[in-house]
């Protein structure tokens, strides 16, 4: 529900009522008589789909690359059904490139490679997209490899062996590298996901991707230099997650290119088994003139993230607070997250984000206000709190650096709120002094959510003496923010505002 400081009168909301209350009344319009359909002449063509009503299919009358353009982005069954459409379509799935989704097909051990197969078999190229479980590389390898040299996935665009995680004794077998053939797409490839294998230096090495913009590494084996190679040989690449990955300690970050970066570590808890291999422990953006986000995924994942040279960064999240934090405490979790190299370069940094999603143990406007010092020009600021702290007092408290912080934040989304008085208090301070705010979010919980407990945070929240006269307020039930764990896919970098949920 959005709430504007000044809601309509009683008496028109009474008048809204009354008048929707005669349109409920009014006798409902006849339906038209049926009308018998007409006698063709043997010699005449029926009308196409839909015609005799007024509704011309039109879509049909589109040149054939257009068409197969379509088909080639529905899912796997979808685009096959259009065979039986009409015979304008019969021939557009086999000309159209391939998108062949293993998640929509059948899923039985032995069934699921037979229908990949039989596509392949059927459709003369070239492929789209190819997208199939990871563990065939292990249990079918012979198969896959044939399915790859096929001439129906030729100019390749997006290829992904995805982790399946719901049968464990697979985990249990030791990683083996891709086939041979899976780089002989390598001038084609677009997207790329490379789960649970290996993938060795002589594998990498002498690859070129020269079209490859966004790559996933989820579960792989890489050692430090190979992935720094990896990444050295994708100069269009504009979008890295690394997810579970290891055999590295150190990632090295130098792409001209690069826009997002996402990062999730392996805990040990969640490990596939025992492994000696070196674990991912620290990022370093050395050189990254293109940076625009940055987001770590896990929280508590003991990540040290060192930001060198990145000009444009303007998205960093999820930076993360301890449990009743302090703001000496905030210094060393900021040191933590983007390490103090060149005093310069530091400053450069944090000075450039304009979107920052926290994740507070404890919600503290004190805290709050010592991380706005030094993201200086945050617009959006989102927060995911656990518990509300003390009753974040602040006129008197922080008067002093209130008056000297220029806030240029235009939202702010809180979630978890059930408007207690530290929530009421926190969310006050942004409406009572941010001159610039255009919107406030509030996740409420269900139970919370009710017309008296709308009235009543109106009046708590002071949104008459609100500080910017256009600001909006939305309080709302279904999900405000993606929760840091939905960013599992290399895609979800790509979102300009990646913690904002599609609808």
């Amino acid at each position: 529900m959005e709430m504007e400081p000044g809601g309509p009168s009683s008496k028109k909301v009474k008048s809204a009522a009354v008048n929707s209350r005669q349109e409920a009344q009014a006798p409902p319009t006849p339906a038209s008589p049926a009308t018998e359909a007409p006698c063709l002449d043997p010699a005449e063509t029926p009308p196409a789909a839909d015609e005799d009503d007024g509704r011309v299919d039109r879509i049909s009358n589109l040149p054939d690359p257009i068409l197969g353009e379509i088909v080639s982005l529905l899912r796997t069954k979808d685009g096959a059904r259009t065979q039986i459409l009409a015979s304008r379509w019969r021939h557009i799935w086999r000309t159209a490139p391939l998108n062949l989704d293993c998640r929509r097909l059948p899923d039985e051990e032995h069934g699921l490679t037979g229908v990949v197969s039989r596509i392949i078999s059927a459709h003369p190229g070239p492929g789209r997209r190819l997208r199939i479980p990871a563990y065939y590389l292990q249990d079918r390898a012979a198969t896959v490899d044939a399915w790859l040299r096929s001439p129906a996935l030729d100019q390749l665009q997006e290829l992904e062996f995805c982790h399946v995680s719901n049968y464990r004794p697979r985990l249990l077998r030791p990683l083996a590298p891709p086939p041979a053939s899976t780089f002989r797409f390598s001038p084609t490839l677009r997207v790329v996901t490379i789960g649970r294998c290996l993938l060795p230096d002589s594998t990498v090495q002498g690859l070129h991707l020269p079209q490859l913009k966004q790559l996933a590494l989820e579960r792989v084996s890489i050692s430090e230099g190979t992935l720094c190679g990896l990444i050295a040989r994708c100069p269009a690449l504009e979008c890295l997650l690394i997810y579970y990955s290891f055999g590295f300690q150190c990632a090295r970050i130098n792409s001209l290119s690069l826009i997002s970066i996402g990062v999730r570590l392996r805990h040990r808890y969640l490990s596939d088994h025992e492994t000696d291999e070196p674990q991912f422990r620290e990022l370093i953006i050395e050189n990254a003139p293109s940076l625009e986000r940055l987001l770590r995924v896990d929280i508590l994942d003991g990540l040290h993230v060192s930001i060198i040279s990145a000009p444009k960064l303007e998205t960093l999240g999820s930076l993360h607070g301890e449990m009743y934090l302090s703001s000496s405490i905030l210094q060393c979790c900021l040191l933590c997250f983007i390490k103090r190299l060149p005093s310069d370069s530091h400053t450069t940094v944090v000075g450039a984000v304009k979107v920052l999603y926290v994740r507070i143990t404890c919600l503290d406007i004190g805290t709050t206000l010592q991380l706005l010092r030094c993201f200086p020009c945050l617009e959006k600021l989102y927060i995911q709190q656990s518990i509300s702290g003390d009753l974040n007092l602040w006129k008197r408290k922080h008067r002093d650096l209130i008056k000297c912080l220029d806030l240029r934040l235009k939202t702010v989304v809180m979630q978890f709120y059930r408007g207690i008085r530290a929530q009421v208090n926190f969310a006050t301070f942004f409406i009572l002094n941010a001159r610039m705010l255009e919107l406030m979010s509030f996740k409420v919980d269900t139970e919370y959510y009710c017309r008296a407990f709308l009235a009543e945070q109106r009046k708590e929240l002071q949104l008459e003496k609100r500080a910017s006269r256009g600001a909006r307020f939305h309080f709302q039930t279904d999900r405000l923010l993606r929760c840091y764990s939905m960013i599992n896919n290399v895609r979800d970098l790509d979102l300009s505002d990646p913690f904002v949920c599609k609808r």
